[in-house]
């Protein structure tokens, strides 16, 4: 029976619009998500802080150009509240997939309220206790990466371990970002493996360890474009450091995942998660 489902080769490239009256970081992450779901080849548009009449006319308008170029409808993920702008962006040829007024229709007639239709409300809360904690998060995540600091590790949520170049530092700065996480990150090194322990400083802490460990060969590759040729860099040594760092996580009871094929979002769910189920019950 033929398939009636186009194939791949069949597909041709598409441009996808991100249009936000905002700085399109929603639009962004949902359009990323619902397009790995396809094999596609894409190339993506940003048109952020559409906020006026003459800018989503100007949006439209580039939208259709792109459309009579390549003969291609273009993929709209659009996350504008005002009904106004999302009219005139809608004029244009496109498949429009208006994220906000998807959820926002249907809660409006199980509340029985009409939404407030203000732009940037998601963004207003600079002034909040929430939005000061995520920046001194922040602050205190820069301030103690890669074991620069063991000042007020008491404070910390958690403490990521694992050899250099396993992901710490950009898994520390993204749980800071998103969720207002204080992070140190502590780098074990053969010294620590020599010693057959965890550095002193870490020792009190051991129920806020994390540990992240990665395929040898991966490590190799990663180190080799910062170090190349070096004996850091090389496999023996990235394979005798991953295996010691294993064996100190088993020892010590730190839970920790590989970094190798998993992305940060990955990374930092199944760490909340961890920090979630053990409590601060961990040995």
């Amino acid at each position: 029976m033929t398939d009636l489902m186009t194939t791949q080769q069949e597909i041709p490239p598409r441009t996808v619009f991100i249009v936000s009256d905002g700085t399109g970081i929603t639009a962004e992450a949902i359009a990323r998500s619902v397009l790995s779901q396809f094999n596609l080849s894409s190339s993506r548009v940003h048109i952020p802080f559409v906020d006026t009449v003459e800018k989503a006319v100007r949006a439209r308008q580039q939208i259709e150009n792109e459309y009579l170029q390549t003969g291609q409808l273009p993929i709209v993920f659009s996350t504008l509240v005002i009904p106004e702008l999302v009219m005139i962006i809608r004029e244009a040829k496109a498949l429009h997939l208006d994220v906000i007024q998807t959820f926002v229709e249907p809660l409006k007639r199980e509340l029985g309220i009409a939404p407030k239709r203000e732009i940037g409300l998601s963004h207003q809360n600079m002034e909040s206790q929430e939005y000061k904690d995520r920046i001194e998060a922040i602050n205190f995540t820069l301030a103690h990466d890669d074991g620069q600091s063991n000042r007020n590790l008491d404070e910390a949520d958690v403490i990521l371990v694992g050899v250099s170049r396993s992901g710490k530092t950009p898994t520390s700065l993204y749980l800071a970002m998103q969720y207002g996480l204080k992070v140190a990150n502590y780098p074990l090194i053969p010294e620590d493996f020599e010693r057959g322990q965890l550095p002193a400083s870490l020792m009190p802490y051991k129920h806020k360890l994390f540990g992240l460990t990665i395929q040898p060969e991966r490590l190799a590759e990663v180190r080799n474009e910062r170090r190349p040729n070096s004996k850091y860099a090389s496999l023996q040594n990235c394979r005798y450091e991953v295996t010691e760092a294993e064996a100190m996580m088993n020892l010590e009871k730190i839970p920790y995942l590989s970094s190798t094929s998993k992305s940060i979002e990955e990374i930092s769910t199944a760490i909340l998660s961890d920090m979630r189920t053990s409590s601060g019950q961990r040995p």
